[in-house]
């Protein structure tokens, strides 16, 4: 072990009361980015990480606008020759409703035993505050290894809608080897995680009508075929008995799990029992061929989000409704493009839809998948940083869900990301009693300044 690291990980040991502060008072901002109530919140918070980066001697680092909430950027590339790390964050937080479930107030950082109930606690102030820390502990030691630029948003929670124009216009500025984006977690408090992959998304509306009001049922049953009826007997047929997806040429673009992938995810603790155990579900469900943890990482789906029509209050009404309405989404993975699911969705009901009912179909906007190389070096740094502090190597993952950014770095910067994070399962991410679990929290302090050096 080098003197600056030895000396490093002992400052972030004594300052640990330090850091914990830090962190309350960036927990303490209600920076709720889905409504212009919490504006000043957004705008406070920006300035407060900015002035910390200003404090770490990041040689440049400033509140930059976008068409929405800003984005706050720094850097130090006083290390010549050496790697450029793009660190990833946001600053922003889901709402607290329904307010009376929590045990705490939500902006009010509060220690409970080891865990730090506020919200964002652990997504994502608390990640965002573990990679400030390991870089203080580098620099008030002696000088940081690598060359570091920060980049973090304030509309992650909305979908980060003003980012990727953002990204557009300042390609340059980005320029880095590799970003390192910790908004993701660990599969468990002694498993340390690395994600390097992660599904895309494309969203629709299906809505299917036929007469063009309400019909008695007694008068006109039996003879109009029911729109909500019809929209069923369409939706059940974007399946078969194997739970394939039948759409054409749905399948024609998807990219295969390697047998090294399928190794990785069968050595994750996520299996039908975890699933059942996390879900409350009877008995697992899914494509044929494919385990579980396959199925909702490394494979793409279908899924109805949600169907409206005709009369649903209580009691009856005896109608034939006019029309029905069906929300879609489809998880992707790497290769398939959020447009041409687009067009096997319409090509299905243009072959399927009967002449008895109207349809029309609106794409609500998308995104691609995202795979990264295990065996780039960067990835091996923070395997052996996480192997070193963990006791044990890191488990490798595909999330199931999205992360727009990763998707947008990969199109405009041609750059990969490595994810990993120290947030929990249980951390109730996005519900009340968010928290963090502070020994992770400090495990995750540690590995990120070994990782530094690691580079």
């Amino acid at each position: 072990m080098s003197d600056h690291l030895q000396a490093a990980l002992k400052y972030a040991h004594q300052h640990d009361a330090e850091f914990l502060g830090s962190l309350q008072e960036m927990l303490s901002f209600g920076s709720i980015s889905t409504s212009d109530e919490h504006k000043n919140e957004i705008y406070k918070t920006a300035e407060w990480v900015a002035m910390r980066l200003k404090a770490l001697g990041m040689e440049r680092a400033e509140v930059m606008p976008t068409t929405g909430y800003p984005v706050v950027y720094g850097e130090w590339l006083g290390a010549p020759g050496k790697p450029t790390v793009l660190i990833y964050g946001h600053y922003d937080v889901q709402p607290v409703d329904p307010l009376d479930l929590w045990h705490t107030e939500p902006f009010t950082a509060t220690l409970k035993g080891d865990n730090l109930y506020a919200r964002g606690a652990s997504d994502m102030k608390g990640q965002v505050m573990a990679c400030l820390n390991a870089v203080e502990a580098i620099v008030r030691t002696g000088q940081l290894p690598v060359n570091v630029k920060f980049m973090i948003e304030g509309e992650e929670e909305i979908g980060s809608p003003s980012l990727d124009a953002w990204i557009d216009a300042n390609k340059d500025l980005l320029k880095a080897d590799f970003c390192l984006n910790p908004d993701a977690g660990m599969l468990g408090k002694n498993h340390p995680t690395i994600t390097y992959g992660l599904r895309g998304l494309a969203s629709f509306e299906l809505t299917v009508s036929g007469p063009n009001h309400d019909l008695h049922s007694g008068i006109y049953g039996g003879a109009v075929h029911n729109p909500a009826k019809a929209l069923a007997e369409l939706l059940a047929g974007m399946h078969d008995e194997n739970n394939h997806i039948t759409l054409p040429g749905f399948y024609d673009s998807v990219r295969p799990l390697s047998d090294e992938e399928r190794t990785h995810l069968a050595a994750l603790p996520v299996g039908d029992d975890f699933i059942k155990q996390q879900t409350g579900v009877p008995e697992v469900w899914g494509e044929a061929g494919y385990t579980s943890v396959e199925r909702a990482t490394g494979r793409p789906t279908l899924e109805i989000n949600g169907m409206t029509s005709g009369f649903t209050g209580t009691g009856q009404k005896t109608i034939i409704p006019a029309w029905a309405m069906a929300k879609i989404t489809c998880r992707l993975v790497p290769d398939q493009a959020p447009e041409a699911i687009y067009e096997n969705i319409k090509h299905y009901l243009e072959a399927k839809a009967p002449n008895t009912i109207r349809w029309e179909l609106k794409m609500y906007g998308g995104g691609r998948a995202s795979i990264s190389d295990i065996n780039k070096p960067w990835v091996t740094a923070l395997a052996n940083a996480m192997e070193t502090v963990w006791g044990t190597p890191p488990l490798f993952k595909r999330e199931g869900g999205s992360v727009p950014v990763v998707g947008m770095m990969q199109s405009a910067l041609g750059m990969e990301s490595v994810l990993t994070g120290f947030g929990l399962p249980d951390d109730n991410l996005h519900a009340p009693n968010e928290k963090l679990d502070m020994p992770t929290w400090r495990k995750g302090t540690e590995t990120l300044i070994r990782f530094f050096f690691n580079l």
